[in-house]
């Protein structure tokens, strides 16, 4: 029987020459990944694991984004702990304000996860990397940190969905729509501790941006994790950048999926989710009259050039409407700059919109844009759970860059196509 690409990157990784769904391995990592509010966790850990050094000072990640700039005098404690754990481990990547990005967007930008690496992380959406043909997962602190004393974790290797994506999406239809499509349409549950493999004619249209977002969101469909075929899209992306030479893994022919699901991406429309979970998604024509109160356009999850890009065109010399409050977030100090160079940072700022350094803040809600009862966000995070942006009558509507800065032009949830 032929293995998926998790598969065969798990099974490279616990040195077998097979492994099938349900089996339990011990797979070597090759990077270990924490924040600034899962990593303080770990941290405590690792004495009463017997572990005074890290396994590899090279391949564990902390980076403090949550609640930096510190938000308040936990949060600096909590940065201060990674901060002189960094220190004491010389770890190679532990990254300062100033130097800091939102994890999953820094991470790719940064060559530190590469195509066939085995990657965890004390974050649910540590799922992201597998845009790059990787496996990545979340795993909890204690986890984590037993990754970060012996360079080893346990699997219980995950069964498949398929997803061939056929055709070239519309305008203004990006990776975030078709996430939610997907999950619109298996539920949140749909691919419970499942691999979500993506493949077909329709990736040359996908960008990486689009295609960080989709894997990222994976989670949200109760994924293990997501992947995608890599291509030379993928290959171009990882030139010059990877810290690692990637290692290519293509499912076998007869590699086992529990459902294949064929997709056709010029179908697709824009597509928001409304309140209160992932899965309740509608198009952008079946919305109907809904006025907001704020925006947020940034995260792991849509805070790349691309995603601040499509949100400067529509936001050029228009006016974000004059209830609605719009926070821009680029994910890391690169995409910062390139804003800036581009002339977008001027656009967001005079349209009236706020153009943040990078941080997580409000996805959590935690801080830099916090919901109060009975206020409603366009917003292009990755959770619209209760109380997730504040208070908990306050209500999240996931959408791509596009539909979040056309919302925040009409004041409601809006068509970028028909402003």
């Amino acid at each position: 029987m032929g293995m998926t690409m998790t598969q065969k990157i798990l099974a490279a990784h616990a040195g077998l020459d097979q492994v099938e769904a349900g089996q339990f391995i011990e797979a070597k990592l090759d990077a270990v990944l924490a924040n600034d509010i899962t990593g303080p966790v770990s941290i405590k850990q690792l004495p009463g694991m017997g572990a005074d050094k890290v396994f590899d000072k090279d391949r564990v990640y902390l980076v403090p984004d949550h609640f930096t700039p510190n938000k308040d005098i936990k949060a600096a404690e909590q940065c201060k702990m990674m901060r002189e754990f960094a220190r004491s481990q010389e770890l190679t990547n532990y990254f300062e304000v100033g130097r800091v990005g939102i994890e999953h967007a820094l991470l790719p930008e940064q060559g530190l996860v590469t195509a066939g690496d085995v990657v965890i992380g004390a974050d649910s959406h540590t799922c992201t990397y597998g845009a790059l043909g990787a496996f990545s997962t979340g795993m909890g602190s204690t986890d984590v940190a037993a990754g970060m004393a012996r360079g080893i974790s346990w699997f219980k290797v995950p069964a498949a969905l398929k997803f061939e994506l056929t055709g070239k999406p519309a305008p203004w239809v990006s990776g975030k729509d078709i996430i939610l499509h997907i999950i619109g349409m298996i539920g949140v549950e749909g691919a419970r501790y499942m691999s979500m493999e993506f493949t077909g004619d329709g990736l040359q249209y996908l960008g990486m941006a689009s295609r960080l977002t989709m894997a990222n969101m994976a989670i949200e469909a109760g994924a293990k994790n997501g992947i995608f075929e890599v291509d030379d899209i993928t290959l171009e992306y990882l030139k010059g950048r990877a810290k690692r030479e990637p290692v290519v893994y293509k499912a076998d022919p007869d590699a086992e999926y529990e459902q294949t699901f064929v997709i056709d991406l010029s179908s697709l429309r824009p597509t928001v989710s409304f309140p209160h979970l992932p899965d309740n998604t509608r198009t952008i024509d079946e919305v109907g009259d809904i006025q907001i109160d704020q925006v947020v356009i940034g995260s792991c999850t849509n805070g790349n050039i691309a995603d601040m890009e499509s949100a400067a065109e529509i936001l050029k010399d228009r006016k974000v409407a004059d209830h609605v409050r719009c926070i821009i977030i680029p994910g890391t100090q690169n995409v910062y700059l390139e804003a800036i160079r581009n002339g977008w940072a001027e656009i967001f700022i005079k349209a009236g919109a706020v153009f943040s350094t990078p941080t997580c803040g409000p996805c959590l809600g935690g801080h830099m844009g916090i919901l109060a009862a009975g206020e409603r966000a366009v917003t292009t995070t990755n959770r619209n759970f209760v109380g997730r942006m504040g208070h908990v009558d306050s209500e999240v509507y996931l959408a791509s860059p596009a539909v979040a800065a056309a919302s925040a032009v009409a004041g409601k949830i809006a068509d970028p196509g028909k402003l």
